[in-house]
């Protein structure tokens, strides 16, 4: 079983595929859409969730969406088609870094996606290159609530804490106008969610040649979550805007 696979099965209850309640997703969507007929970008979107909760009640708004996988893409264009939304969202199958277009967006997002593209600052370079003067940035990356472990090192890589992550967006000129930090019932949620949903799918198809690796999956992301980065990790969603247009 393949890695985008086994994402897929695991955000099966958890579409938005970061640890953010929806209450949060509509309230950073609500601040990061106040006209309802913004032009917005998803770099990394998958099967588009975010960009489809744009799109809900906001006739006005146009979307485009860059994935690499063809198969999230394929699951993006089915859920826009049955929510009706599917004239005013564009996918493209492309890394998110290739994206060019010589109209720019109002908001850009990126959540949980920046490994995409080098990190959080990389991240934010590519995104304002495709930024409408005045428009925003919706941001989800990973920080340190407290000091990691060697173990959570290798899993994530060289992340900040909190403030350390701001000061590195404000000095790469951008200035947070809100933001979200997910909480540990979000959190707990996600994960539970993500190990659970892999779980159930392996325990439903018993005879299914890739059971077996979707439960160890389940079970050793459980483990890593549990027994490690629980303790450390968390999530920030910033709204930003650059410092000078």
């Amino acid at each position: 079983m393949n890695r985008e696979t086994i994402s897929h099965l695991a955000h099966t209850h958890h579409p938005v595929a970061a640890p953010l309640g929806d209450a949060a997703v509509a309230r950073l969507l609500d601040r990061a859409l106040p006209r309802g007929t913004e032009r917005v970008l998803d770099l990394g979107c998958g099967p588009g969730e975010w960009l489809l909760r744009a799109l809900h009640d906001r006739p006005g708004v146009h979307a485009v969406g860059v994935d690499v996988s063809r198969t999230a893409l394929d699951r993006a264009a089915d859920a826009a088609r049955a929510r009706g939304v599917a004239d005013r969202l564009t996918l493209h199958e492309r890394p998110a870094a290739d994206h060019t277009d010589p109209h720019p967006y109002d908001l850009v997002l990126s959540i949980g996606a920046c490994h995409a593209l080098g990190g959080l600052l990389p991240t934010l370079d590519a995104a304002r290159g495709h930024l409408a003067p005045g428009g925003h940035v919706l941001v989800g990356d990973g920080y340190w609530e407290h000091p990691p472990t060697p173990g959570d090192l290798e899993d994530f890589g060289p992340l900040a804490d909190l403030p350390t992550t701001v000061d590195r967006v404000t000095a790469a000129g951008w200035t947070p106008v809100y933001g979200h930090l997910s909480t540990r019932e979000e959190r707990d949620d996600y994960e539970w969610s993500w190990t659970g949903s892999l779980a159930a799918w392996a325990l439903d198809h018993p005879g299914h040649p890739d059971s077996a690796q979707a439960l160890d999956a389940a079970n050793g992301h459980r483990t890593e979550w549990l027994r490690g980065y629980r303790a450390t990790w968390g999530f920030v969603t910033l709204l930003l805007r650059r410092t000078a247009d």
